[in-house]
């Protein structure tokens, strides 16, 4: 089971910019509460703990059961918030497209599931503004690498094979 919160770094991790300060938190998507770490540190400053946890479980449900990186702006002097949620790791949202919870241990040998390339165009339209990737093929083929680590196949095909097939261009039409 996920815990609902994690700090990042480490547990005093706020950041200070002045009248601003923006705390980031490692959070299980829709389960955010108003327990350590977040209502400790909210609290002191006046703030509505409960209407920042609320707004946090509700622009992350759609990520249930993933860790998902969130950040909340305080501005200190005006005692309002703003709430930004980034994406998941790409392993997060690879395992929730096969419907596992991790990949596998020995995925040389052992296969977790099987991807259509489909599913990992509409994954990498997700992960492209966080990637190094300037377009939706290269993101694909990031995320087919990461599918040999965590043992998941493409197409019914290991993951190597289908990184030489989009360098050939077989799978170009996928990608418009």
């Amino acid at each position: 089971m996920l815990t609902a919160f994690v700090l990042l770094k480490n547990q005093r991790a706020t950041i200070n910019l002045g009248d601003e300060k923006i705390i980031p938190l490692l959070v299980a998507g829709g389960q955010a509460n108003a327990g350590p770490p977040l209502g400790p540190a909210l609290a002191p400053m006046g703030l509505n703990v409960m209407a920042i946890v609320n707004d946090i479980n509700e622009k992350t449900k759609e990520y249930s059961g993933m860790r998902v990186p969130v950040k909340v702006i305080v501005q200190v002097e005006s005692k309002t918030f703003e709430v930004e949620v980034g994406i998941p790791t790409s392993s997060a949202l690879l395992a929730k497209a096969l419907g596992v919870e991790k990949g596998s241990g020995t995925p040389n040998t052992e296969k977790v599931g099987n991807l259509n390339l489909e599913q990992l165009v509409k994954i990498a339209n997700t992960k492209i503004d966080q990637s190094y990737a300037t377009t939706i093929k290269s993101a694909v083929k990031e995320l087919v690498g990461s599918c040999v680590s965590m043992g998941i196949t493409v197409e019914n095909k290991e993951p190597k094979d289908i990184i030489s097939e989009i360098n050939d261009g077989k799978w170009d039409k996928s990608f418009n």
